[in-house]
């Protein structure tokens, strides 16, 4: 199974997925590893990434999904999959055997969090930008998870839905 911690910067998604991995015990991957040079210079420059900018970092993050479907893997990736067609690209048909976990919470509280952070590409004037991009699933893409509780609580209601989803 391939589960994908999505919502905008700030929302919790590295350490939602991270933590989700290690309860599970399998691979995790940031989608901001897939990411050019240039993309992430873009990004700490704060201009905002096109379409065409995405498109290779889309296809080598399917590309890694599609082999740990093939291994049999279940693997956790964190990804800001803002766009349906972001979400079906990195599908790619293939919605048995994944998961999207949407992470919602206010702009303050998103803003508020990416204030305190240090040492990260992202530039916070882009949450804006991020905000204005996103497409909220609907409840036949993803499930839908509050970011106000602890990082640990929103970790165990996560397992929880996974759990729920793995056959037997």
């Amino acid at each position: 199974m391939i589960i994908i911690v999505m919502g905008v910067s700030g929302s919790g998604k590295t350490s939602v997925a991270s933590g989700l991995a290690e309860r599970l015990g399998c691979g995790f991957s940031d989608a901001d590893t897939f990411h050019s040079a240039a993309n992430k210079a873009k990004m700490a420059a704060g201009t905002p990434l096109n379409d065409d900018d995405r498109w290779p970092w889309l296809d080598a993050m399917r590309a890694s999904m599609a082999a740990n479907i093939a291994a049999g893997e279940t693997h956790v990736y964190a990804c800001s999959a803002l766009r349906r067609i972001y979400r079906d690209r990195l599908r790619d048909g293939d919605s048995a055997h994944m998961l999207f976990v949407y992470l919602s919470g206010s702009f303050d509280l998103l803003e508020e969090r990416l204030s305190r952070r240090a040492n990260h590409f992202f530039d916070p004037a882009l949450l804006k930008s991020q905000v204005d991009t996103l497409e909220v699933p609907t409840d036949d893409e993803a499930v839908t998870v509050d970011i106000t509780p602890p990082i640990g609580t929103i970790i165990d209601q996560v397992l929880a839905l996974v759990k729920r989803r793995q056959p037997g």
